[in-house]
C-alpha cells in the first residue's frame, strides 16, 4: 500500500497495476450524479426521431397487439443488456470508450476493437438517421421549402380526396448534407459548448410529448383532421390485429409497392428507439459515482421509455383510424394540442441534438481505440489526452454525409440496428463470461445478476438479428470476423486480463486434475520436448539458443501441436542472477515465438549446470504435463575446443535422465538439419538394436509428417543372433510395424554376417585414435594413482576399468559405425540407440565410445527410450 497515486496506464501494453490509495483523491472537475449524468442522456437518446415520425404508423401496420408484443421483445433485450451493463461497469473503475472499454477488457482486444469498430459505425449512420429525420420532419412542416416535392393520390389503388405530399429523395439528399456540415462546424467548435446546450434539448422533447397526450385527451371525431376518432373502442378493436402490406419508399400503402412489410422487418424499424442504453457508459469518467449511477440510472431510462411506449401504443390505437394511421407520418403532429408546430420543434430540436451527440461520441470511441495501440492503421485517429479528436471527427462526418446521400431512412434504421445488436451481445457475453468463470477479480457492486440473464440476452439480440434480415445479419458478422482476423495478424499483442485468459486458465486447471498423475495410455502419449538450449560452446550474443533446436521441436510435434519447453541454465548465485534470469527468459521467449514454435521458455540460475538440470529434470511440469524427453545438441566441439569439463557434465545429463525415466534424444549435426523448406529425399534409417517402448519409431513418423521429410522413405535395421533367425525376426517386426500403422522396410543382419564383414578405413582411423587417447588418458589416470597413494580416481570419484571390457566397448561401436557408413551414407536421417553410460567407467571413455559411434555420420538421432510404451497396436 502506498499514499502515492499511480497514473492508469493508457495502453493495456504499459502495464495494468492497479495501487490502492490511502489518500483521498482530488477532484479536478464538476463531476454529474445519477440524473443528469446518466438518466438524463440515456432518456434523450432513447426518444427520438423514430417515436415521433413512426410509432403510430407501426401501430397501424402491426395492430395494437403485435405492437405490444414488439415493445416488449425489444424492450427486453435492452433490459438485459442493462443488466449486464450494470454488473460490468461495477465491476472496477472505467475509463473512456463506453462498451468498448467494457468488452475489450472483457473478451480480449481483437473481440473489443472488432466490436467497438461496429459500434463505431453505427453511431456515425445514427447521426445520418436522426439528421434525415430533423429535415423530413422540417420539410413536412414547412412544405415551401421543398425544392422538388412528391404528391400521392392514390392509396392502395383507390382515389383519395386530398393528395398527400411527401419530401422529395433529393430535397433530403440537400437538405441533410446541409445540416450535416453545420453539425461539424459546432463539433469541431468543442464539446464543451455541446454539453451545456445539451440538457437544453430534453426541454422540448418533455414539452411535445405533454402536448402529443394533452392533444389525444381533448380529439374527437374527425378533429382536429379527418381520422381521428378520439379515444374509442371501436378503433382499438379494429385496430388491434395486424395489416402487413406492400408500402412505396415513404411507407404510403400500395400494392404496387416495392416492400413488404411484416413484424420481424417492423423489428428492425423499431428497435433503434430503444438504443441509447450506452450513453451513461459514455459519460463514467465525469461521473460522481460511477458505480451507483450507470446501473440505476441506465435501469430507470430503460423502463421509463418502455412503459411510454406500451402505454402510447394503446393510446395511438384507440385515437385514429387505420388508414389515418398508415398515411399521417406525423400523426403526433397532427393531434398535438394547441398547434403541431410545438411537436415539429421538438422534433427537430431532440433529432438535432442526438444528432449532435452522435458525431460528437463516435469520434471519441474511434480515438479511444486509436489510443489502445492495437491496430497501426488507426494511429492518424490518436489524441491527446484533453485534445479535440478532429481527425476521427472529419472521418466520422464523411460516413454521416454518405449515409445521408442514401435519403431513406427505412433502410438506415436496419443498418444500425445491427451494429447495436452486435454492441448489446458483446456486453451479454462479456458478463455471461465474466460470471460463469467467476474469478477472484469478478466483484461487482451491482448484485442483481447472473450467467443465465446474460446468456439469454445474447442469444436475444442474434435472434433479433435473424428476424430482422439474414444478409444483414450475415454481412454485419463477416464485416466483424473480417476486423477480428485482421486484428489478430496485424494487432500489436496486448494483454488486457479478459474473460478469455481466465477461461484458459481454468480449463487448463480442470484438464490437468482430470489428467491427475496416473500413466498415460500410449493412445493418448504426446512428446513433451524439453529442448536444452544451452550450447556446448559459445553463441552469438543476441541468440538464445541453436537457431536450428526450434526447427528440430517442430519435427517432434504432428501437425504442429504439443508443447515444447525451452530450458537455459545461468552459473551463479540466484539473488545476484535474478535480473540477469528475466531478461533472459524474455529474450528466449520473443525468439520462440520469431521461430514459430509453439512452447514456453524457462531459465534457471545454479551454480552449475550438473546442479541446475538436475533440478529441472525433477520438477519441470506438473501432473501429466511434465516434460518426457530431454533433447540437446551432440557436443561435437569438446575435443577441437579443448572443453574437459564437457564430459563429466554430458554423462551425468544422461545419468540424471536415466534415473528420473525421461527418454533422451540427442541430435548429431544440428548445424545442417533443414528447415521447413529444405526439402530432403533419400530415407530415414532406423537401427533399433535396445527396446524403446516405440520411441524411435513414433519420431520416424513424426517426421514425415513434415513437409521437408515427406518425401522420404523409413529403413528398420535389426540385429538377429544367427542367420537361421534372420527370416523369422523379419516377418515378426514387418507384422509389428503392419499392426502399428507404420510403413517401413525391414532389413535384418545377422551376427555372423556383421563379424564378418570388413571395416570402413575411415571407421578403424578414428577406432586407432581413440584406443590411443584411452590408453594415455588411463596411463595418466594409474600414474596419479600411484603418486597420491589413492585407488584410480576420475571426475572426482574412485572407478575401476577392466581394460578387455573397454576394449570390448570399442570394438562393438566400431561394428555399428561401419554398418551405419556401408548402409545409410545417403540416409537423410538415421537413427540408432543410446548405449547407456557404463558404471564405474570414466566420462572421457563413454565420450571416446560416442565419438567413434557418430564419426562420419553427418546428421544422426541418438534415441533412449523409456520404461512406457508410447505405441499401441489397438484401436
Amino acid at each position: 500500500m502506498t499514499g502515492d497515486q499511480i497514473q492508469a496506464p493508457p495502453s493495456p501494453r504499459d502495464g495494468g497495476n492497479v495501487s490502492i490509495t490511502l489518500e483521498r483523491p482530488r477532484p479536478t472537475a464538476v463531476k454529474s450524479g445519477t440524473l443528469m449524468g446518466v438518466f438524463v442522456p440515456c432518456l434523450q437518446n432513447i426518444m427520438g426521431i423514430i417515436y415521433y415520425i413512426r410509432f403510430s404508423w407501426i401501430v397501424g401496420m402491426a395492430g395494437i397487439g403485435e405492437s405490444l408484443l414488439l415493445v416488449a421483445f425489444c424492450g427486453s433485450c435492452t433490459f438485459l443488456t442493462t443488466i449486464s451493463l450494470s454488473a460490468i461497469a461495477t465491476n472496477g473503475a472505467m475509463k473512456g470508450g463506453g462498451p468498448y472499454y467494457l468488452i475489450g477488457r472483457a473478451l480480449g482486444p481483437e473481440v473489443g476493437v472488432s466490436i467497438g469498430l461496429c459500434f463505431f459505425l453505427g453511431n456515425a449512420v445514427a447521426g445520418a438517421m436522426y439528421v434525415l429525420g430533423a429535415v423530413e420532419t422540417f420539410l413536412d412542416a414547412v412544405p415551401a421549402a421543398g425544392i422538388l416535392r412528391e404528391t400521392v393520390t392514390k392509396v392502395n389503388g383507390t382515389n383519395i380526396a386530398e393528395p398527400i405530399t411527401r419530401p422529395s429523395l433529393h430535397d433530403l439528399q440537400i437538405y441533410g448534407i446541409v445540416v450535416t456540415i453545420l453539425l461539424c462546424f459546432i463539433v469541431f467548435g468543442g464539446v464543451k459548448m455541446i454539453n451545456r446546450v445539451a440538457p437544453a434539448f430534453l426541454v422540448p422533447v418533455l414539452l411535445s410529448l405533454m402536448c402529443i397526450f394533452t392533444g389525444i385527451l381533448l380529439a374527437r371525431h374527425d378533429r382536429p383532421a379527418v381520422g381521428i376518432t378520439g379515444l374509442s373502442v371501436k378503433s382499438f378493436k379494429e385496430n388491434w390485429g395486424p395489416a402487413y402490406q406492400r408500402t412505396s419508399n415513404a411507407g404510403i400503402p400500395d400494392p404496387n409497392g416495392k416492400i413488404y412489410w411484416s413484424f420481424n422487418a417492423l423489428v428492425g424499424l423499431f428497435f433503434p428507439a430503444v438504443t441509447g442504453i450506452m450513453a451513461g457508459s459514455n459519460r463514467s469518467a465525469s461521473l460522481k459515482d460511477t458505480q451507483r449511477s450507470i446501473p440505476v440510472g441506465t435501469l430507470a431510462a430503460t423502463l421509463t421509455t418502455s412503459g411510454l411506449y406500451l402505454v402510447s401504443v394503446l393510446i395511438f390505437g384507440s385515437v385514429a383510424t387505420r388508414d389515418k394511421l398508415l398515411t399521417d407520418r406525423l400523426l403526433t403532429a397532427t393531434i398535438a394540442w394547441p398547434f403541431p408546430a410545438i411537436v415539429y420543434v421538438g422534433i427537430i430540436l431532440s433529432t438535432l441534438g442526438a444528432a449532435l451527440q452522435s458525431l460528437t461520441g463516435a469520434p471519441r470511441l474511434l480515438a479511444a481505440i486509436a489510443n489502445d495501440d492495437i491496430l497501426p492503421v488507426l494511429n492518424y485517429f490518436k489524441v491527446v489526452d484533453g485534445s479535440e479528436p478532429h481527425a476521427a471527427t472529419f472521418f466520422t462526418a464523411f460516413l454521416c454525409i454518405g449515409c445521408v446521400v442514401i435519403g431513406n431512412l427505412d433502410l438506415i434504421s436496419p443498418t444500425i440496428t445491427m451494429f447495436y445488436l452486435l454492441c448489446y451481445a458483446g456486453v451479454n457475453l462479456s458478463c455471461f463470461l465474466l460470471d460463469l468463470l467467476d474469478a477472484p477479480s469478478w466483484r461487482p457492486r451491482w448484485k442483481f445478476h447472473h450467467w443465465s440473464i446474460s446468456l439469454v440476452g445474447a442469444l436475444l439480440c442474434v435472434v433479433i438479428m435473424f428476424l430482422i434480415s439474414w444478409s444483414f445479419t450475415v454481412v454485419s458478422l463477416a464485416l466483424a470476423s473480417l476486423i477480428y482476423y485482421y486484428v489478430s495478424i496485424k494487432g500489436k499483442a496486448g494483454d488486457w486480463g479478459d474473460g478469455f485468459k481466465s477461461a484458459y486458465f481454468q480449463l487448463a486447471l480442470r484438464s490437468l486434475r482430470s489428467l491427475g498423475a496416473s500413466q498415460v495410455h500410449p493412445k493418448n502419449w504426446y512428446p513433451i520436448p524439453l529442448i536444452f538450449c544451452r550450447p556446448w560452446g559459445k553463441l552469438p550474443e543476441n541468440v538464445p539458443c541453436h537457431p536450428k533446436l526450434a526447427d528440430f521441436a517442430n519435427c517432434m510435434k504432428k501437425k504442429g501441436r504439443g508443447m515444447s519447453i525451452f530450458i537455459s541454465i545461468i552459473d551463479g548465485d540466484y539473488h545476484e542472477r535474478a535480473e540477469d534470469a528475466k531478461a533472459a527468459c524474455k529474450q528466449l521467449s520473443t525468439y520462440i515465438d520469431y521461430k514459430n514454435c509453439e512452447g514456453v521458455a524457462e531459465i534457471v540460475v545454479a551454480p552449475n549446470m550438473s546442479e541446475g538440470f538436475r533440478g529441472i529434470v525433477q520438477t519441470m511440469g506438473l501432473g501429466n504435463l511434465k516434460p518426457n524427453i530431454i533433447v540437446m545438441r551432440y557436443p561435437e566441439i569438446w575435443r577441437r575446443e579443448n572443453l574437459t569439463e564437457i564430459p563429466a557434465t554430458f554423462v551425468g545429463i544422461i545419468n540424471d535422465c536415466v534415473v528420473a525415466n525421461k527418454a533422451v534424444v540427442i541430435v548429431k549435426g544440428l548445424d545442417e538439419w533443414p528447415n521447413e523448406y529444405q526439402r530432403q529425399y533419400g530415407t530415414i534409417d532406423l537401427y533399433w538394436i535396445v527396446r524403446d517402448g516405440g520411441l524411435m519409431l513414433l519420431l520416424s513418423q513424426l517426421l514425415l509428417t513434415k513437409d521437408s521429410f515427406e518425401g522420404c522413405k523409413i529403413q528398420v535395421f535389426c540385429i538377429a543372433e544367427e542367420d537361421s533367425d534372420a527370416e523369422g525376426l523379419k516377418a515378426d517386426v514387418k507384422k509389428f510395424l503392419y499392426d502399428l500403422r507404420m510403413q517401413a522396410e525391414v532389413i535384418v543382419i545377422s551376427m555372423k554376417s556383421w563379424e564378418g564383414q570388413g571395416e570402413q578405413q575411415e571407421s578403424i582411423e578414428a577406432f586407432s585414435a581413440a584406443q590411443h587417447r584411452i590408453a594415455s588418458y588411463l596411463a595418466e589416470m594409474k600414474e596419479r594413482a600411484e603418486r597420491d597413494k589413492t585407488p584410480l580416481m576420475a571426475d572426482g570419484k574412485p572407478v575401476v576399468v577392466n581394460e578387455q571390457q573397454v576394449e570390448k566397448f570399442l570394438y562393438t561401436t566400431l561394428k555399428l559405425n561401419s554398418t551405419i557408413l556401408k548402409y545409410s551414407r545417403m540416409a537423410a536421417v538415421v537413427f540408432v540407440s543410446l548405449p547407456p553410460p557404463p558404471a564405474n567407467h570414466p566420462a572421457f571413455f563413454y565420450m571416446e565410445y560416442m565419438d567413434l559411434l557418430v564419426e562420419n555420420v553427418p546428421r544422426l538421432l541418438i534415441v533412449r527410450g523409456y520404461r512406457r510404451d508410447v505405441v499401441t497396436l489397438f484401436t
